[in-house]
């Protein structure tokens, strides 16, 4: 499968960068799969829920299934976090994962950026980072991209994919 990250800072617009990629990309007849990190715990069950009491009562995984969707929630109970190479072993094949977050891991990147969140690019000290979103005007060594230019976007990282 071909890989191809969203990083940034915090508010770096990351997330609807990505959502808007996944419609551009799929609408042109790809078929795509997201990963996100998550820096916190998270859950997407609900107290009171069967799957929960489950998760509750000490199940390692539980798979929820119906006609519109499954999802399989596996508890790490103390193991550490699986690499973003282990998880993506884990989903179907599909032309493109898209991965959100994982800055510090080797694969291919774009990175968002907001002038107004202040923070500092994180391009210059990451070779794997082979583009800049932004809503400003930057000087940099790397192709640089209008934020909001998502078929640009979209079309830069189909290239480099090779898709």
């Amino acid at each position: 499968m071909k890989v191809y990250g969203i990083v940034g800072w915090k508010n770096a617009g990351k997330t609807g960068l990505m959502e808007r990629l996944v419609s551009e990309i799929t609408g042109r007849g790809f078929t795509v799969s997201t990963v996100k990190h998550a820096h916190h715990s998270f859950d997407v069950d609900h107290p009171g829920k069967d799957s929960f009491r489950h998760r509750e009562a000490g199940a390692s995984q539980v798979l929820l299934a119906s006609k519109s969707r499954t999802a399989l929630m596996h508890e790490l109970r103390g193991t550490p976090e699986p690499s973003l190479d282990t998880l993506l072993t884990q989903l179907a094949p599909v032309d493109l994962v898209l991965v959100e977050g994982y800055k510090r891991d080797a694969h291919p990147k774009v990175e968002a950026h907001r002038a107004v969140t202040g923070n500092p690019l994180i391009a210059p000290d990451d070779p794997t980072i082979r583009a800049i979103a932004s809503d400003t005007v930057l000087n940099s060594d790397r192709q640089v991209f209008n934020l909001d230019d998502t078929a640009a976007i979209a079309d830069f990282i189909l290239f480099e994919v090779g898709l």
